[in-house]
């Protein structure tokens, strides 16, 4: 999978310099961008992933000496970034590898490129969505990449540093005839939604306004699993899901499932995915340089 970068900055009122955004030609703001050009999310052409554990194609960069002194001394001591990734997601951002072992995709690929800048090895920890938050308390992991949206409440816990938009998108059968653009869309529907997610934040403020309006809401149904999600969706059982767009994009291009709608993680607001630090340690302006130095080189 190769990640291309060019500079980028957005302004927004979020707890770093600068908001910056990745583009690439398998990276989730390609297929973001994709997405939005084709609302209804069919494609002719299959996005291609590179699925092997040896990722030999994949993009590196250099050692930027300014990055890495600012990283805090007791993360350089090892020289090692360890960084939790959900291994347990689906191209193209976190997934396993044809091993069934190794974690790749583009959240991977991003954060070689961070660990390259800093001057350290990249040690990928195959984490769960569940699990992330504990293990950057307990320092376990030294940061996240794994489609982390920035929120209110996680910004109490945690510093972040952003690269791309955190689109959302609703998916559903290939022949199905649904459109969703907001509250009224929903109701009556059997969504899936992953538990603790931006996602079902927004889901249940929908709900909550349907509620209000004397419509039905929608019945929600939890998943750990986006594969899951969509083998109900396939039986019948689900009518939509709602997950990251680059993953809901890449299963419409394969023909497993249609794009029908897509929102913002942080409806009604923008919000962005970072990478992800225990708050005030120090390490977020380092990976924000180190973002920067892979802009600002172009890989």
């Amino acid at each position: 999978m190769r990640i291309h970068v060019k500079p980028l900055r957005i302004a927004a009122a979020l707890p770093v310099a600068a908001v910056l955004l990745l583009t690439a030609c398998t990276s989730s703001a390609d297929i973001e961008a994709e997405a939005r050009a084709d609302s209804t999310g069919s494609s002719e052409t299959v996005l291609v992933v590179d699925t092997s554990p040896e990722q030999a194609d994949r993009v590196r960069t250099d050692e930027d000496p300014d990055a890495a002194e600012l990283v805090p001394a007791d993360i350089a001591a090892d020289g090692v970034l360890r960084v939790g990734i959900t291994g347990a997601g689906d191209p193209p951002l976190g997934f396993l590898a044809d091993d069934n072992t190794t974690v790749v995709g583009s959240e991977v690929d991003i954060a070689q490129l961070v660990a390259d800048g800093l001057g350290l090895e990249l040690e990928v920890v195959n984490t769960t969505w569940e699990g992330w938050p504990l293990g950057v308390q307990s320092g376990d992991l030294e940061a996240v990449f794994s489609n982390v949206g920035v929120n209110a409440d996680r910004l109490q816990l945690f510093d972040f540093a952003t690269y791309r938009q955190g689109i959302m998108a609703f998916v559903a059968a290939p022949d199905t005839d649904l459109s969703i653009a907001g509250a009224e869309d929903i109701s009556g529907l059997r969504i899936g939604v992953g538990s603790g997610t931006n996602q079902e934040r927004i889901l249940l403020d929908w709900n909550a306004q349907l509620e209000s309006e004397g419509q039905e809401p929608a019945q929600l149904e939890y998943y750990v699993s986006a594969g899951d999600a969509l083998l109900a969706i396939q039986s019948g059982r689900l009518d939509t899901y709602l997950g990251p767009n680059p993953n809901a994009v890449y299963q419409a291009s394969v023909g497993d499932v249609e794009v029908v709608g897509t929102v913002n993680a942080g409806w009604p607001n923008t919000t962005y995915v970072a990478a992800t630090t225990l708050k005030g340690n120090g390490l977020v302006t380092a990976i924000q340089a180190s973002l920067q130095h892979a802009f600002d080189d172009g890989t």
